[in-house]
């Protein structure tokens, strides 16, 4: 490390769990995040200022007047521009020295795999159950540490799936495709805007443990915030033998997002 990165990491420097070997890492670190948006946002500023090496910031969405109100990533200025060209800029000022690569379009299929195989950990910020669970049948089956999160109303959610863990479930395990769960977003049910950041700096906290290598993660283990009361709730996820993705006999293709 030269010196402004000393001067400038210096904080986590001072403790014991990361200290230089632990900047070290976080720096040729790789990780995606899909989503730039209330979850998106905090977890990509959180990881370019802690000095993460480069990050693929995967969104085809644009910038609304609506996503202002959590999406910190974004200006007034950025209304109607693509948001991970926003994103980028925003992260580019705040440390020059992350590389950070924008994916413009919905990642799915091949793309996705490809997306997903370049990197060290995945951070899933989506708002959708088809998009997660594509996400998740990829990490599966290139063996990416997966950080998921989720915000509406005033419910957060968090977990850590890793298939390198052979006790680790994955996302299929937790909320199966097949079964009928409602399509719930923030644009029809409204979020408090904290509450994404709570959720978003968490993920990002746990992609920094796990690129770092301190601290104990969330692997396995469904952590439930109540933002209202702020009550939480953690809550072991067993992993599924018969699962269709992580399973004895897996059965779902990676490549398609349905």
């Amino acid at each position: 490390m030269n010196d402004q990165e000393l001067l400038r990491y210096s904080r986590h420097l001072l403790l014991d769990e990361i200290g230089i070997e632990g900047q070290v890492c976080i720096r040729n670190a790789t990780v995606l995040v899909v989503g730039a948006g209330g979850l998106g946002s905090p977890a990509a500023l959180y990881l370019v200022s802690a000095g993460i090496g480069h990050l693929y910031l995967a969104d085809g969405d644009r910038v609304d007047l609506s996503n202002l109100q959590r999406q910190v990533l974004h200006r007034e200025t950025a209304i109607g521009r693509l948001k991970v060209e926003s994103g980028r800029e925003t992260l580019g000022a705040l440390n020059a020295d992350s590389v950070v690569d924008a994916i413009s379009v919905r990642l799915e299929g091949p793309a996705l795999e490809a997306a997903v195989a370049k990197v060290d950990v995945v951070l899933d910020c989506s708002d959708n159950f088809a998009t997660r669970h594509a996400i998740n049948r990829a990490c599966v089956k290139l063996h990416k540490p997966l950080v998921s999160g989720a915000a509406v109303r005033f419910d957060g959610q968090l977990i850590v799936f890793d298939s390198r863990d052979p006790d680790s479930p994955c996302y299929e395990c937790l909320f199966p495709q097949s079964s009928e769960l409602d399509e719930v977003r923030c644009a029809e049910l409204g979020v408090f805007a904290p509450l994404t950041g709570i959720v978003g700096t968490m993920q990002a906290a746990e992609a920094l443990k796990l690129v770092g290598g301190f601290g104990r993660t969330l692997t396995g283990e469904l952590l439930l915030l109540d933002a209202r009361d702020l009550t939480v709730q953690r809550i072991r996820i067993p992993r599924d033998p018969e699962c269709p993705v992580c399973g004895k006999n897996p059965r779902v293709s990676t490549t398609t997002l349905t």
